[in-house]
Parts: C-alpha cells; structure tokens; sequence
C-alpha cells in the first residue's frame, strides 16, 4: 500500500522544477546542455502554446514527433546570449528518464566567453512556482542560478584570465 501512496506522490509531484547543465567542452569548442523537464508540466505547457488540450506528447499525432513539439517549445521559452549575442543550439535529442524528458542541447563554435545570458521560463506560464535550475560549467567552479517568475533570466561572469 505505501508503494501505491509513493507511486502518486511522485506523479503528482508537487515540486515545479527544472534542471539544465550547462558545460563548456574545450574539445569540441561547444556548450554542451543538460535539461531534465517533468513531462506532465511540459505536456501542459505544450498544450496551452499549442491550443491543443487532448495533446500527449509522449505519442503525437501522425505527421510531428515528440522532439518536435519540444523543440519548439524550448526555442521559445530556453534562450541564451553568449557575450551579448543570442545563439541558436541543437536539440540533439530526448530520453525519458522516470517522469522527466533529458533534452540534449548543444551550441558549437563557442571558443571563449566572457559572459552568458541564460533565459529559462519553462513551464512558468503554467505554474507560478515553477523553479527552473541552471548550472554552468566553464573554465572554472559551477556557477548556479534559480531562476523563478519575475526572475527568468540570469547573467554568468566568467574570469577570462584562467
């Protein structure tokens, strides 16, 4: 019976929350990124941007695949800056990963920065305390920020010396 009780508090899991990594790779000369979005919040938020209420995702209708609706989604509500100037990443794919989507984003061509504008306010348009989680690897510590309605946004300062 406890499994049962557990197995519903996790699907309705009260927490609204993301995680995104975000590391710089000296080898591919790429930012490499990480993100883990509760499918049922990205369903719901996929729905209302699509206005589309009996909408699943997880098997979309014929003719669009799953990374496609959240593709557009993440172009829409996951924006970066490096140094001022906005950049355009891949999705290179999804995995399901208990009750979450593992997007798989990567930005090439980035040999330095000195500075990096995450803008991240997925799901907040359809839960006010949505927490969206980002750290940020790159030639040094992670750095970290949470980023909340109101606060969608966040500017990394990196020491360009090292």
């Amino acid at each position: 019976m406890l499994s049962v009780v557990y197995a519903c508090v996790l699907w309705m899991h009260p927490i609204h929350i993301s995680v995104s990594e975000i590391n710089y790779s000296e080898k591919d000369r790429a930012l490499q990124i990480t993100s883990r979005i509760f499918i049922d919040d990205l369903e719901l938020a996929i729905r209302a941007q699509r206005k589309q209420e009996e909408l699943d995702i997880t098997k979309p209708p014929a003719g669009i695949t799953t990374e496609q609706l959240v593709g557009q989604y993440l172009t829409q509500h996951f924006r970066l800056k490096v140094d001022g100037k906005p950049v355009t990443y891949t999705l290179l794919g999804i995995e399901t990963e208990d009750l979450a989507f593992v997007c798989y984003l990567e930005i090439e061509n980035i040999r330095k920065m000195k500075t990096l504008e995450v803008l991240n306010d997925v799901i907040m348009e359809i839960h006010d305390d949505q927490s969206n989680l980002v750290h940020v690897t790159y030639k040094s510590p992670v750095k970290s920020a949470r980023l909340v309605r109101g606060k969608a946004s966040e500017v990394f300062i990196f020491d360009t010396k090292k």
